[in-house]
């Protein structure tokens, strides 16, 4: 942003749709067509987690075997399935509405968080533990590509 003077009133100018000359130009194609290709991979990313999620708390509801297995296995009790299952479901659908896809990316982390601790605890396997972790990043990148606020506030700078 840079500061411009008309009619002797300061006004702000976005830099970013000045041309080498000074002059005020519309944002190049190139630039918009990025933006939509961004604003689609974080809606890709964003259903492919969301249809997950789902999938994974349906799984807590119905408890079929491989669940129920997994549940002993990290000891967890299986009087909890239902309760985690209400937990996941409320902060997937936080993350699904644009208006607190933040907020739901936020508590999913530490979802998954809680998840790395579990297997950890548990000495599950290398992929058990470590997939949470790239889940939560595929998580936030469908937020970040979507959301332009949010790639204001952290800017990846090359």
């Amino acid at each position: 942003m840079t500061i411009a003077t008309t009619k002797g009133q300061p006004s702000l100018v976005d830099s970013s749709t000045e041309s080498v000359s000074g002059d005020l130009a519309q944002p190049s194609e190139r630039a918009s067509s990025a933006s939509k290709g961004k604003l689609w991979a974080g809606r890709i990313l964003t259903t492919l987690a969301i249809l997950f999620l789902l999938f994974d708390a349906v799984g807590k509801f119905v408890v079929p075997r491989p669940v129920a297995e997994a549940f002993v296995r990290l000891g967890i009790p299986l009087g909890l399935s239902f309760s985690i299952g209400v937990l996941l479901l409320t902060c997937t659908i936080l993350y699904a509405i644009p208006w607190t896809s933040v907020l739901g990316a936020v508590l999913l982390t530490g979802f998954l968080g809680g998840a790395v601790a579990i297997h950890m605890r548990a000495g599950s396997t290398t992929f058990e533990t470590v997939f949470p972790v790239l889940f939560g990043v595929v998580v936030w990148a469908g937020v970040y590509l979507r959301d332009c606020g949010l790639r204001r506030i952290f800017p990846v700078r090359r």
